[in-house]
């Protein structure tokens, strides 16, 4: 037996030593995901359509490659840690008081969509038998702001294999969603001879995405690029309350289960880091141009993210999990469509 005397002690020395071997097993799998991002970005900007959904798919196609061996490390690496830093770092783009500049009756429309959105998410995932987190994710990504809010609502909830790939799924589908709406939705408010306010509260408060609400708004005029603009931005706020409350409740049901000595934190630290970014970025204490650089950090970190994910993800596995992600979110979004579409004619009126 090795006694006390010989035994060896971690020095500051071994630390250096410890972090290079760290990184050499997490580089690989990380230079993957993000030479993935990387095309996702080229083949976005050379064809068009949505960098996300360019790096999910490529990802699926070398989940054989990537999924095992000595690129696993780094591959889960980026879908925990890097998504983690992502989504904290989404803080920094959104400030609360864009409430003022939407007003009241158009805030209080948004606020009853985005919670009944979620409410139609839980309602419906208790009815096809889907485990509670799936249908929060589903209906956040409608409600609030497409593949950002589910990765944010999914990086609170416990690691889950089942939850991962339906993650994935929604960022899919609600990528996809998101275009046909904004390619149609502006051909419906011209139909329905809307106001340029009339259209902004519709385009903004039910497109997921915010490219596609810009673009769809540049459809019919620049006033109501920025009338839609400001009213997404304000759906992208709720983020901030809604990842909190989920946060709070999933830490104290985990504390009211847990032994005392390996209690979770009620929030974890990237959450907390989210919320002080907000908080300072309404406050007008960051500057742009860092806000410009965290913004554009965000979303490069989650698209190699959302590629790491697809590269753990079996494409059998998927298509395993059958038609209950698509009825959950074209319910959804067909859902939050008419609501808004709704609410707006009764702002005209």
């Amino acid at each position: 037996m090795e006694s006390p005397l010989t035994k060896r002690s971690m020095t500051p020395a071994d630390e250096p030593a410890g972090l290079v071997a760290r990184t050499r097993t997490l580089l690989p799998g990380l230079l993957l995901c993000l030479t993935v991002a990387m095309a996702a970005g080229f083949m976005s900007s050379q064809y068009g359509g949505p960098q996300v959904l360019y790096a999910l798919l490529i990802g699926l196609a070398l989940h054989s490659v990537g999924s095992e061996g000595a690129l696993a490390a780094g591959v889960g690496f980026c879908s925990r840690t890097l998504l983690r830093v992502g989504v904290a770092l989404l803080g920094a783009r959104i400030t609360l008081p864009v409430i003022f500049d939407l007003g009241w009756p158009s805030a209080l429309l948004i606020v009853l969509a985005v919670v009944s959105t979620l409410g139609v998410g839980w309602v419906l995932s208790r009815m096809l038998r889907l485990p509670f987190e799936q249908g929060i994710i589903s209906g956040g990504s409608v409600a609030i702001c497409g593949v950002s809010a589910a990765l944010a609502l999914a990086s609170v909830f416990p690691r889950k294999p089942e939850t991962e790939r339906f993650t994935l799924l929604v960022a899919a589908g609600v990528t996809l969603l998101s275009t046909v709406a904004m390619v149609f939705y502006p051909l419906i408010a011209t139909a329905l001879e809307f106001s340029v306010v009339q259209q902004g509260v519709f385009l903004g408060g039910s497109i997921h995405d915010v490219a596609q609400v810009v673009a769809a708004g540049m459809m019919l005029s620049q006033d109501t690029a920025d009338s839609a603009t400001v009213v997404k931005l304000f759906r992208v706020a709720l983020l901030v309350p809604v990842v909190l409350t989920l946060a709070l409740a999933i830490g104290m049901r985990s504390r009211s289960s847990a032994e005392s000595s390996t209690r979770p934190p009620l929030l974890p630290a990237f959450l907390v880091v989210f919320c002080v970014l907000v908080a300072l970025s309404s406050a007008g204490l960051i500057p742009k141009p860092a806000v410009d650089a965290a913004s554009t950090a965000s979303r490069w970190l989650l698209v190699i993210a959302i590629a790491a994910v697809g590269v753990k993800s079996s494409p059998a596995e998927l298509i395993r999990m059958g038609w209950a992600p698509t009825l959950l979110l074209v319910t959804e979004t067909l859902f939050i469509g008419t609501v808004v579409l709704a609410g707006a004619r009764v702002l005209g009126g």
